[in-house]
């Protein structure tokens, strides 16, 4: 299949998968400095704000994609595939903006090295969900398929990691927090944090068929 010769006249969904996975990354950066700057008060609003914004900005571009779906009589892949796609990717930004509030609701006061750990994990792996997306016009040759799959698979390493970090994060917090309060509070942010890389890896999931289906 020639993805250039489907391209539909109305709108260009992956130019618009692109502008998403850029909003991804910006919020999953913006959440990394909001971990790396927490003690500060005013960092923290900022950085708050970030995600917010970047979440909003996502939402917009799921909403336009949901439109065209259904004002384009030819779409470049299976309608199914695309609605599929980007409200995964909209999942992503959604946790990312869910992590950071929650983080302000429960009063967190101190990051932990865990918290640090899957932040960083959560940003490598959306960074690997834009480059994959990058990657979706173009899979009709055979190279940038191969990349594709090569980068799903980099984001299903990823995603193991964060299983291991979470399950160690766990078992440390249960066994040296003597603050039930605490205990709760971080177990929340480590789940949501780990979750975030869970929903990457489906949007990898996502890709691959994608990729399988019309290379």
């Amino acid at each position: 299949m020639l993805f250039s010769k489907l391209l539909p006249k109305e709108g260009n969904f992956f130019d618009l998968f692109n502008q998403h996975a850029d909003r991804i990354v910006e919020a999953a950066q913006a959440f990394e400095r909001l971990v790396d700057n927490y003690a500060d008060p005013q960092a923290r609003t900022r950085y708050n704000q970030e995600v917010d914004n970047a979440e909003r900005a996502a939402d917009r571009v799921t909403a336009e994609v949901n439109r065209l779906i259904h004002t384009t009589f030819i779409t470049p892949i299976d309608r199914e595939q695309i609605h599929g796609l980007i409200n995964l990717m909209d999942d992503v930004a959604d946790l990312l903006q869910d992590s950071a509030e929650t983080m302000a609701l429960y009063d967190i006061h101190h990051m932990t090295e865990e918290i640090k750990r899957l932040s960083d994990l959560a940003v490598k792996c959306c960074q690997r969900v834009q480059a994959a997306v990058r990657l979706l016009g173009k899979i009709a040759e055979q190279n940038v398929a191969e990349a594709a799959l090569k980068t799903c698979e980099e984001i299903d390493q990823l995603e193991s990691d964060a299983d291991r970090v979470m399950r160690a994060a766990m078992s440390k917090l249960f066994r040296e927090e003597p603050d039930v309060r605490e205990v709760i509070k971080l177990k929340a942010i480590y789940e949501l944090l780990e979750t975030v890389t869970d929903k990457c890896e489906a949007v990898a999931t996502q890709i691959e068929g994608i990729v399988l289906e019309n290379s």
